[in-house]
């Protein structure tokens, strides 16, 4: 029997489109590439959910990718908020399964910085959830086990009694090596059949 629900953040939650903000901060295609590899396409943005170097490290190494675009890779960093919003069925349909007696919990790569920038705006969701870590917290990403496992004896989750939603296969093989039941994230309708799949329904 299901009584625990371990959500990932983005593409989950939260929509994350930071080709879509970068034109919104007015940047036209050229730039938009250009800031994109040399920030979200990069193994540092790995580093930045990691939590392993400062905020300013991150920036640094960044505009050292391509320093012609200095000026835009530091407006895309201090508007990175912009690249993420809650999808609107979440908060509906967090409280209902918070009614219903279920345990929520998140399991989310996410950098510091990007999380003080949205924790108040999008990620309101966290007031109904029973807890939560994130990567930086922990200096691991998934899907490296040790974050699991983290999860798993902090909140003494019995992974047979888990569900966890993730939109990555790879963050779901792990997840899968300790007994969590999984469900593949490709949009609503893909949460609300694998809730239903575990008898939950909304």
């Amino acid at each position: 029997m299901i009584k625990n629900v371990i959500f990932d953040v983005g593409q989950v939650l939260v929509a994350w489109e930071p080709v879509e903000a970068m034109r919104a901060l007015g940047m036209d295609e050229e730039t938009v590439r250009a800031v994109a590899d040399a920030t979200v396409h990069t193994s540092d943005w790995d580093e930045a959910d990691r939590g392993a170097l400062s905020d300013e490290e991150l920036l640094t190494g960044f505009i050292r990718k391509a320093p012609a675009y200095e000026a835009q890779i530091r407006n895309f960093w201090e508007h990175v908020d912009r690249a993420i919003y809650p999808f609107p069925y979440v908060g509906e349909w967090m409280r209902t399964l918070k009614d219903k007696g279920y345990r929520l919990y998140i399991l989310s790569n996410y950098g510091a910085w990007t999380y003080a920038k949205t924790k108040d705006q999008s990620l309101g969701f966290l007031k109904d959830v029973d807890g939560a870590l994130f990567s930086f917290e922990v200096k691991q990403i998934k899907p490296e086990p040790e974050i699991y496992q983290i999860l798993l004896s902090r909140y003494q989750i019995c992974p047979e009694e888990a569900v966890f939603f993730d939109d990555l296969p790879k963050n779901l093989e792990t997840a899968k090596t300790f007994g969590i039941n999984t469900v593949q994230v490709r949009g609503y309708e893909s949460i609300e059949e694998g809730l239903r799949s575990f008898d939950i329904e909304l």
